[in-house]
């Protein structure tokens, strides 16, 4: 159990802070460590912002029981959204390489070239360069631990957003 000076709102600011250093690790490893993200790393990327966010305007908007409902809920559906896309990318990555998709063209590319939603679809379906491990910690690869993330925030805002109040 929780102490008791622990509020919904300081459960939002954690997930605010926990996605900001996902963030920013994810830019290091980008910019300092040359790995750049594929499609399927930059939606997951999407996700984990919009879960920050949510979770900033939640600490600050300090909402009653209703709204930490509501908070909780997106918090959560977004949760399910990027674990669902690295879900995906886990599984892209545990195929052999000769089952491995072949490798498309660079986001930009892809809206630039593509109707919006033939775009999405490839942006979501993953392609060769989804399927490389360029990086691994404890065994598991980025998006596994990304997995990892989204399920641990999807239990912080389900718990958040329906416990008792008192």
């Amino acid at each position: 159990m929780l102490p008791a000076w622990i509020r919904s709102r300081h459960l939002f600011l954690l997930i605010f802070l926990a996605t900001t250093a996902m963030m920013g690790f994810g830019y290091w490893l980008q910019y300092a460590e040359g790995l750049e993200p594929c499609p399927l790393c930059m939606t997951q990327r999407i996700f984990l912002v919009l879960l920050g966010l949510t979770g900033l305007v939640a600490a600050l908007h300090g909402p009653g029981p209703r709204g930490v409902r509501v908070y909780g809920a997106l918090a959560a559906l977004l949760c399910v959204a990027g674990g669902s896309v690295a879900a995906r990318h886990v599984w892209l990555q545990s195929l052999p390489p000769e089952l491995a998709p072949a490798c498309g063209p660079d986001l930009a590319y892809m809206f630039d070239a593509f109707p919006l939603t033939d775009a999405l679809r490839l942006l979501l379906q993953g392609d060769g360069n989804c399927a490389t491990v360029d990086w691994t910690l404890l065994g598991l690869s980025i998006p596994a631990w990304t997995l990892l993330a989204f399920a641990g925030f999807l239990l912080v805002a389900l718990w958040n957003g329906l416990r008792p109040r008192v």
